[in-house]
């Protein structure tokens, strides 16, 4: 249990940068709706470029970040060591991406349909590079457990982006897509000036036998992160190849704007991850590791089934968030929500391979999803639009989960708390389920009341079940005295 509590607390600042950073964002979106017109298309391209972009960053860090962690706590290792080796892989792909960009910028515009545009990709170019950069010392932070300076840093990106967005969008009238770039890219680079004296506290020494090694361990980590991120982007890339409507991009506009209320599962299997990635590995000598792997499992389960109650049971007052024009697409949230919480299943599940250098399952796994997707995505968006891009995430999903598991339980077995896993499974269904068919006819105020009653049924079951009061900090000593 003191693991779990050190694994929430680290949880609970990485999420303070990812989530409250993420709601902070989510000002944007009301205010990019209501900006841009849904018929001019400029929101559906920035959701086009950012789905690219996502793709070029994973190309670019190569898996890094996840060989970093395994690299630097193995005995033989030192950490600087391993973190220069793996920051000059990180370097010279950016260096390569970035000329090649510049270099064939015409036919590449033209290929991806903004001829006219060549300015969004080259920011956008410049920003994936400053990225991939950052994603190194971000991840030696979580290495030498800096939490704080690492959830600063995020935060403060975020405080940029927000107050020069407002600026531009709310004070000065700004409509066009331009400013949107533009502004990240300014952040970008000022977030990437913060890490300076961090390069120079580092012993810089380059190891051409680790690399290969790391090599080895890292590329079949690459093939699962493109798979992994395909399945978070493919739909927003494709979607305008394949959409028989006029407006396809008006439409990805409106999936997009939508998805992000949804996005708040992203947020917390983010934030878990940040946290959980380094513990897993420090703890992989441990006779109690597997016990400890299971337990979280189940936890994260839990709270990422509250997490889906609470979006869906406040609804009525999340729409807002998102300019009226484009509110028809919320219907996807709840299938997109369920595709994030098996995305997060397979992150836990992942670990079995990671643990015996086993990565190449793991892309076999991702690709397996990724063709899935992909398929009910080319398949289905003629006929039923962005329908079929929800629906597709989760097909997706559940078969790299489902495989990941099958085969994990067959060589690394852990003993999940199946039973308990489903039993909230089937709650939070039925809860939602009710909520579903509460009459639209009734008022918002007493439907929102319904639905905090059946969120705190699910957390009654949660404290009556798995997280009795007296466990808790602070309130758990009230109890005790009692």
């Amino acid at each position: 249990m003191a693991n779990l509590k050190g694994l929430a607390k680290d949880t609970a600042i990485y999420g303070m940068s990812s989530i409250v950073g993420r709601f902070l964002n989510y000002l944007l979106v009301p205010l990019y709706t209501n900006c841009m017109p849904k018929e001019s298309g400029d929101y559906g391209v920035s959701v086009n470029i950012y789905a690219y972009t996502a793709l070029a960053l994973v190309f670019l860090t190569f898996g890094m970040e996840t060989t970093l962690f395994r690299f630097a706590n193995k005995e033989d290792e030192t950490p600087d060591t391993v973190f220069s080796t793996a920051m000059t892989v990180v370097g010279v792909l950016s260096a390569i991406f970035l000329a090649c960009v510049f270099g064939f910028i015409t036919p590449i515009s033209d290929a991806l349909g903004y001829a006219d545009h060549h300015e969004y990709l080259l920011m956008m170019a410049t920003v994936v590079v400053l990225d991939a950069i950052q994603a190194m010392p971000f991840s030696y932070l979580r290495f030498q457990k800096r939490p704080i300076k690492f959830a600063s840093l995020k935060m403060l990106f975020i405080l940029f982006n927000i107050l020069l967005n407002v600026l531009y969008f709310a004070v000065l009238g700004k409509t066009e897509v331009f400013y949107v770039f533009c502004i990240n890219l300014w952040c970008t680079g000022a977030i990437t000036f913060f890490f300076i004296p961090d390069f120079f506290k580092v012993k810089w020494q380059f190891d051409p036998a680790l690399l290969k090694r790391m090599l080895g361990y890292s590329w079949p980590i690459l093939v699962l992160g493109i798979a992994g991120v395909l399945n978070q982007t493919v739909d927003k890339i494709i979607f305008p190849l394949v959409c028989s409507e006029a407006d396809a991009k008006a439409q990805l506009g409106e999936y997009g704007a939508c998805v992000k209320v949804a996005m708040i599962m992203a947020m917390i299997t983010q934030a878990f991850r940040y946290a959980y990635e380094p513990i897993v590995f420090s703890k992989a000598k441990d006779k109690d590791s597997k016990e400890y792997y299971a337990q979280a499992m189940k936890y994260f389960i839990i709270f990422t089934l509250l997490a889906f109650l609470g979006v869906m049971g406040y609804m009525d007052i999340l729409k807002f968030i998102i300019g009226e024009e484009y509110r028809d697409g919320l219907i996807t949230v709840p299938i997109v929500m369920s595709a994030e919480i098996m995305m997060g299943i397979y992150f836990n599940l992942s670990f079995w391979y990671k643990l015996i250098d086993k990565t190449i399952w793991g892309a076999w796994f991702s690709l397996a999803g990724c063709v899935v997707l992909v398929a009910v995505n080319v398949i289905f968006i003629p006929k039923y639009g962005y329908m079929a891009c929800a629906w597709g995430g989760v097909a997706g999903y559940a078969t790299s989960m489902l495989l990941s598991y099958f085969v994990g339980q067959r060589l690394n077995p852990i003993q999940y708390d199946l039973k308990g896993i489903f039993r909230y499974i089937l709650l939070a269904v039925i809860l939602f389920v009710a909520m579903t068919y509460l009459p639209d006819t009734w008022p918002s105020w007493l439907r929102i009341i319904l639905n905090t009653a059946l969120i705190f049924l699910f957390l009654y079951e949660i404290i009556r079940k798995d997280l009795p009061l007296h466990s808790l900090p602070i309130i758990g000593k009230k109890f005790a005295k009692k």
